[in-house]
């Protein structure tokens, strides 16, 4: 007696990553989310190495996760890899408290956000549209 086979939800060319909790807000989180959004995963890897963004490099991380799924899990080609959702939601608020003049405390609260990157295999372009355009 097991619980039954999880359904997957994604199509047969996609695979996805995920990050919990990582400790930045959303709003910050979805900026660099943005940039790699419909990507290839080559050109987004490097814009995300080269980003001035502090948050940068975790969401490299979970971008690079989502390759490796994709090529040892589903046997996808990585070259023809794309960035097809960037997904950015909230998580849990830690609230803390600053001590203000005249007795009173303001409140700082601390946001946590989730990430989740889907790729997808890129349909391939022959090469008589090529020929057509250059036409």
């Amino acid at each position: 007696m097991s619980k039954p086979k999880h359904i997957r939800t994604l199509a047969d060319t996609e695979a996805q990553a995920i990050t919990r909790n990582i400790r930045v807000s959303p709003r910050k989180l979805n900026l660099v989310a943005a940039m790699i959004r419909n990507q290839p995963a080559d050109k987004a890897i490097a814009a995300l190495t080269f980003s001035r963004r502090r948050i940068a490099q975790q969401v490299k991380k979970t971008l690079e996760s989502a390759v490796a799924n994709a090529e040892n899990n589903h046997q996808l080609d990585v070259d023809r890899l794309v960035v097809k959702t960037a997904e950015v939601g909230k998580s849990i608020v830690m609230k803390r408290f600053h001590a203000r003049g005249r007795g009173r405390s303001a409140r700082v609260e601390k946001f946590f956000s989730h990430l989740k990157i889907v790729v997808a295999e890129a349909a391939e372009v022959s090469e008589t549209n090529e020929e057509q355009k250059a036409a």
